[in-house]
């Protein structure tokens, strides 16, 4: 078995306001999770705003710091103390794909542009493999890199720039994606593509991904494994299966509950493994 996620204690405490009027919000609150497979997993972490799930994905992400704990991704310590990986090490082995696609790009820059940097700065590639790189990627998510190349943000559907975004970040060859609210900002109609993506990149391409998402719906559907998040602590954290057919805490029975159903909530599948 591989070791694909382990936070051990994790906590990130922010301290607002002003002198006199400083207050403490915890954030994250001693965060375990293990996740050990022989394969490529999904892992949702499921919450309302405000729950932690952001704070935890940026954490591992490197844009927070831990105020104590540490974050293991694939036997590399990549967040807290003793955190090994250099950036370029990093961006290897750790790539997001982030909620709004249309803040990922700048308008005023050709978006193929950001691919090929990604490629020659991250992976180390010269100009002739980047290309083929980028090539590659961009096919690995339905899209051609000659209807890509030189157009700019405005171009594109809000579907077809989260697409560009997650090949933007298999380009490094990632063993872990942080995906945080991939689908929030797509057209419901295309959201099923991006889900569906990620599955086929899971299966075909032997990526993991951390999914952030409020969307039980989604969550069961794409993920082996689920974290629920409230108030900055886990509550439950299991095989997904497991977690949405038999809730054992009452916040994440709260949560089932508040999505509409017919007759029953979820679809049987095979158990992860």
């Amino acid at each position: 078995m591989t070791l694909i996620l382990k936070t051990e204690g994790l906590n990130k405490t922010y301290r607002l306001g002003g002198f006199g009027r400083a207050r403490q919000v915890q954030a994250l609150n001693d965060v375990n999770i293990t996740v050990e497979s022989d394969r490529p997993v999904v892992i949702a972490i499921v919450g309302e705003s405000g729950s932690g799930k952001t704070t935890l994905a940026k954490t591992l992400l490197r844009l927070e710091t831990p105020t104590s704990g540490r974050a293991i991704v694939y036997d590399s310590v990549v967040a807290g103390a003793g955190a090994t990986p250099s950036k370029k090490e990093f961006l290897g082995l750790v790539q997001p794909i982030f909620q709004n696609p249309f803040e990922a790009f700048s308008r005023y820059r050709p978006v193929d542009a950001y691919l090929n940097e990604t490629a020659r700065r991250v992976a180390g590639l010269d100009e002739s493999q980047a290309e083929t790189a980028v090539a590659d990627a961009l096919h690995n998510v339905g899209l051609d890199y000659g209807e890509i190349r030189g157009k700019y943000t405005n171009q594109f559907s809000g579907g077809e720039l989260q697409r560009i975004s997650v090949a933007r970040a298999l380009i490094p060859q990632p063993r872990l994606i942080v995906a945080d609210e991939p689908v929030s900002m797509i057209d419901a109609s295309r959201r099923m593509i991006i889900i569906n993506l990620f599955k086929r990149l899971r299966d075909e391409q032997g990526r993991s991904f951390l999914y952030i998402t409020h969307d039980l719906a989604t969550a069961y559907y794409i993920s082996d494994y689920v974290a629920v998040m409230n108030k900055g602590e886990v509550v439950e954290f299991g095989k997904a299966r497991e977690v949405m057919s038999n809730p054992q805490h009452a916040y994440t029975r709260l949560l089932l509950d508040s999505i509409p159903t017919t007759k029953s909530r979820w679809r049987p599948r095979p158990a992860a493994a």
